[in-house]
């Protein structure tokens, strides 16, 4: 499908399945990041004048705050700011610390983080009667690169069956800035914290396998090994059975 096609049938199935909903728009969190970016952009096109971009620093990158900017100003989408970092670090001190296990800490700390960002964007659809428009793409989702009930916690995921590649393609197609589409992608989670990283693989050598199911065997093993222990991410929660 051509990338002028794509972005086209991404705009009316937003509108379709916020007007399905008897919703009046679509918010969205915008991280000045990649995804998140194409997104806005996406969803800006579907409901020019229902549409909400809210930028929610919290103990982050400045250079993300101002790329939230910058998109939000070239597009003419209308945000919000909200600055989360005073309501996460009382909840840490109210909250029982955990000094044995730093890395462990550092995670729990970071999924807070996402989390909050979820309670923020639903406020604002509830009182908007929006719906949230999540950014994952389909390379984070099979591998369960996403917090439960932080960015995974919303009601539509337009990008959810594009592979990275295919949302840098999206990204040039639109005209999102270049500093954006080049930078390393990051959750912005913590300092120097980037997405391939955390994977410990490329987006690349990911999306190869999602799209051809090529790659080494070493590769295949950690990828399907990824996608089993996080099944149930990508489903709802199990109920128990009586019978």
């Amino acid at each position: 499908m051509e990338v002028e096609q794509l972005a086209s049938k991404l705009v009316l199935w937003i509108r379709e399945q916020v007007l399905a909903a008897e919703c009046k728009g679509v918010v969205v969190g915008m991280s000045g990041g990649l995804d998140s970016s194409v997104l806005a952009v996406l969803c800006h096109r579907a409901f020019p004048q229902n549409m909400l971009g809210v930028i929610m620093p919290c103990c982050g990158s400045k250079q993300d705050e101002e790329h939230a900017m910058a998109v939000a100003s070239q597009f003419s989408i209308p945000t919000k700011l909200v600055v989360l970092a005073p309501v996460f670090d009382a909840l840490l001190q109210a909250l029982p610390g955990d000094t044995a296990q730093p890395n462990v800490s550092r995670l729990a700390k970071a999924n807070l983080k996402v989390r909050l960002r979820m309670l923020t964007l639903y406020y604002f659809a509830n009182r908007l009667k929006y719906m949230v428009a999540g950014a994952s793409n389909r390379s984070e989702l099979a591998v369960g690169y996403f917090t439960k009930y932080g960015d995974g916690g919303v009601d539509i995921l337009p990008l959810g069956n594009l592979v990275k590649g295919q949302v840098r393609e999206l990204a040039n197609f639109l005209g999102i800035p270049r500093s954006i589409i080049d930078k390393p992608p990051s959750a912005g989670l913590w300092q120097g914290q980037t997405d391939e990283g955390e994977l410990g693989l490329s987006y690349d050598e990911l999306d190869r396998y999602l799209v051809t199911g090529e790659t080494s065997i070493g590769l295949r093993q950690k990828i399907e090994s990824m996608i089993t222990a996080s099944a149930h991410k990508r489903l709802p929660p199990p109920v128990a059975s009586l019978q």
